[in-house]
């Protein structure tokens, strides 16, 4: 539970199946939230077409990427850590190029050449399509960088080549950037503008993951509720959109009624909810439709106000309370997962305690908790002490994590005792003989195989025990 709870994804080898036309291989290996894994496929679209495989073997690459997190310091140190290795393997292989991509190569930018020297190529998240003119430079023996951020760039007309899933679930990008301005977080410098992707491209998408077989879809956004597409350019802009465009205008519930009516027979997820853009009429459309899952993921950080205006966060603690309220009212079923940071520039005692009490009344699922970790150029950097004691951060986000478990195993025994409808996603990591897949709420369950179940199939599966992470149960 604490390695599924602490952890983002790590170091995933992203794989694809070879085009036979193609001579040069990508190892690529993706660190950190959703939209970096997803952006990792578009990359690939685009390197397929000059000619890349993706391989999972190091020693037959010509090309290394790393797209990378800046999260969290932790996350940083452990690609320089990787890129340490690659280097080990250049000094033997001189015409081997690395490459870092992603948020990391947005924040340090020209650093990595300059002072590190562990890199030839650096591209932020934005500039991907540049990806062959920065090659063609590597391979005339010159470093190549572009980590420009653009108000516009979608990638949305780019198909992206699924890499290493199990051929049923896969992410749909529907927004990129951030515009919030939480003082902790280095997104908006990272990413950029916030910006929505033409509906009709994310719909063509969907279509085209549906007759390709696939069972599930994560809509992803930073912040997924502030949708909003009226054909005019940047959400930014809208004040200065036309009343038909603002009368035609299609925001996150109307994106996400129109993906579950065109596509009925596949599970629709999404994330990431921020608190202050949720509005009700998502949650009613979640009700409305059974392919839409019962779960979404809302980022809380702390439960004291005054930690949250420290924080520039949108909401109060009296705010999310009233959310959670009416998504228990409308979405009785659903289930909700958070994010903490605890020890936040001059978090007290009575704040820390605010935020055990907020668990404790929303009883959620599960959650991802972290110590802070002081960002630079951020404005917590900037302008606030990191003034927790390394030793007090430890001990309340050990509180944290305890009083987390004991609510998770709470939550998962009310799944107890009935029969949900599971996608086969593939086989148990411990025992050969059991399938795993979620159900509705976003809880894994194993069950045993039975002779015609095959990965990808919907089955109802009769749960009768769990652990805090983990639902027990047998085909009904």
């Amino acid at each position: 539970m604490e390695k599924e709870i602490l952890e983002e994804r790590q170091g995933e080898i992203l794989v694809q199946e070879s085009v036979s036309k193609n001579t040069k291989k990508l190892f690529l290996e993706s660190y950190g939230c959703q939209m970096n894994f997803s952006d990792s496929e578009i990359v690939a679209s685009i390197l397929n077409g000059e000619g890349y495989n993706t391989t999972t073997e190091l020693e037959e690459a010509d090309l290394i990427l790393l797209n990378t997190c800046s999260i969290r310091e932790k996350a940083e140190q452990t690609v320089r850590k990787r890129l340490s290795q690659f280097n080990a393997i250049k000094r033997k292989r001189p015409n081997l190029v690395i490459g870092v991509l992603g948020c990391m190569a947005e924040r340090l930018k020209t650093k990595f050449l300059e002072e590190e020297h562990l890199v030839d190529l650096v591209v932020g998240p934005d500039a991907y399509r540049d990806l062959p003119n920065l090659l063609k430079n590597t391979d005339d023996g010159r470093n190549a960088i572009n980590v420009i951020l653009s108000k516009e760039e979608t990638y949305a007309d780019i198909s992206p080549i699924r890499l290493g899933g199990n051929g049923v679930t896969a992410f749909v990008s529907i927004t990129r950037g951030c515009d919030n301005m939480c003082t902790f977080c280095v997104v908006p410098f990272t990413r950029g503008r916030e910006r929505s992707r033409d509906p009709h491209s994310i719909l063509n998408e969907c279509k085209e993951l549906v007759s390709n077989g696939y069972k599930e879809i994560t809509l992803l956004g930073q912040n997924i509720d502030s949708y909003l597409w009226y054909g005019g350019g940047p959400k930014k802009d809208f004040s200065k959109a036309s009343e038909l465009q603002k009368a035609t205008a299609i925001n996150f519930a109307q994106l996400l009624n129109m993906v579950a009516e065109t596509c009925p027979e596949i599970r629709i997820r999404f994330s990431t909810s921020n608190p202050q853009d949720m509005h009700e009429e998502v949650l009613y459309v979640m009700a409305k439709h059974d392919n839409i899952c019962k779960y979404i993921h809302l980022p809380v950080q702390s439960g004291s106000t005054s930690v949250l205006q420290r924080m520039n966060r949108q909401h109060t603690r009296e705010e999310y309370i009233y959310l959670v309220d009416k998504i228990r009212e409308i979405v009785p079923e659903c289930a909700i997962s958070h994010d903490i940071i605890t020890g936040f520039c001059g978090e007290t005692e009575e704040e820390h305690q605010e935020t055990l009490s907020l668990m404790e009344y929303v009883k959620y699922d599960f959650g991802y908790m972290f110590a802070y970790s002081d960002r630079p150029g951020t404005l917590a950097h900037k302008k606030m002490k990191d003034d927790i004691p390394a030793e007090i951060k430890s001990r309340r986000l050990k509180e944290i994590i305890s009083l987390q478990q004991r609510l998770s195993l709470e939550r998962m025994k009310t799944y107890t005792n009935k029969v949900h409808e599971v996608l086969i996603e593939g086989t148990s990591k411990k025992s050969k003989d059991q399938w795993y897949g979620r159900i509705s709420q976003n809880a894994v369950v194993v069950f045993t195989k039975t002779e015609g179940t095959k990965i990808g199939d919907f089955v109802k599966v009769a749960v009768h025990d769990c652990t805090s992470a983990t639902l027990i149960g047998k085909i009904a």
